[in-house]
């Protein structure tokens, strides 16, 4: 059991029809036919909606994506057509909303690993896999991979585990095709972004990418892209493999989730409890960190 600790109400919007609500973002459907991505400041965790939000973090992550969209534009679309904010939209959307084409999501989380963490890390040490691919020996939590590998999962409801899958398995769910398009660019994308991370001082571990097909059958990348959210990003000095590494992320939430200061079990099918003031200040700054590192502009 696990999902949403209080599932929110979606805000009316006059022209709009909302058309779902998940983790962390509200989706609306214009008159045109556009899609229209609002991101909220809900953080998840362990599968769960958690019920505190962290100020700010829609607008952190939507100014985020646009930026890395910029720096892709030339070896990839997106699907991105306006930042502009509906008529009659809240003014709080402003700066976290994303007008967007309407696309054929293809059901992949595409993964690019560049170095051995998380779900990865506990396939290899028990196969020296990950997702079927053989890795070399020797390798510890935080190494880097001999090259960028394209390990995808299938995606998964709300409150559901995404569950790691081969490359043959891709193949057979959207044809062979579909499956080399989606492999060779998520890991050009991987490779542009970690070198871009990297001038700045940021080791991008790993991040997953969601792609669409245009009316057109073109590819195009879409969702969030290259956040904290979607993505393991390290600082580079601190980088040492064989322990956990730190990072620009919730890692402040997990550990407090998991610290008997919480008093919760997430074996448990209890929710989660509201997140203390220091957690949230923390976490607040590491998202605004990332994107100033990352951009090189100081957050307004």
């Amino acid at each position: 059991m696990s999902g949403f600790v209080e599932k929110p109400e979606p805000i009316e919007v006059p022209g709009l029809v909302h058309l779902h609500t998940g983790k962390v973002r509200e989706l609306y459907q214009n008159e045109a036919g556009d899609l229209v991505m609002v991101a909220s400041d809900r953080l998840s965790a362990f599968d769960w909606v958690l019920p505190t939000e962290i100020p700010d973090k829609g607008r952190v992550l939507t100014q985020l994506s646009l930026w890395w969209f910029d720096q892709l534009a030339d070896l990839i679309p997106n699907h991105v057509i306006s930042t502009e904010l509906p008529e009659g939209a809240p003014a709080d959307w402003a700066g976290r909303t994303l007008v967007c084409r309407s696309l054929r999501m293809i059901p992949v989380e595409c993964v690019a690993r560049g170095y051995l963490t998380g779900s990865g890390l506990a396939e290899y040490e028990e196969s020296r896999t990950v997702c079927g691919l053989a890795l070399p020996e020797g390798l510890t939590d935080g190494s880097e991979l001999p090259a960028p590998i394209f390990t995808p999962a299938t995606k998964a409801a709300v409150g559901e585990h995404d569950e790691n899958v081969s490359y043959e398995e891709v193949a057979r769910q959207v044809g062979a095709e579909t499956a080399a398009q989606l492999r060779q660019s998520t890991l050009a994308v991987y490779s542009r972004a970690r070198d871009v991370a990297r001038d700045r001082g940021i080791i991008l571990a790993d991040t997953k990418f969601e792609f669409g097909h245009d009316e057109d059958g073109g590819l195009i990348l879409a969702d969030e892209v290259l956040t904290p959210d979607s993505s393991r990003f390290w600082p580079a000095a601190e980088w040492q493999p064989g322990r956990a590494q730190p990072s620009y992320d919730k890692q402040f939430v997990r550990d407090w989730l998991t610290s008997p200061a919480s008093g919760w079990d997430r074996r448990s099918e209890q929710p989660p409890p509201p997140l203390p003031q220091e957690v949230v200040d923390a976490t607040r700054a590491k998202y605004i960190e990332a994107y100033e590192l990352l951009t090189g502009t100081a957050w307004s």
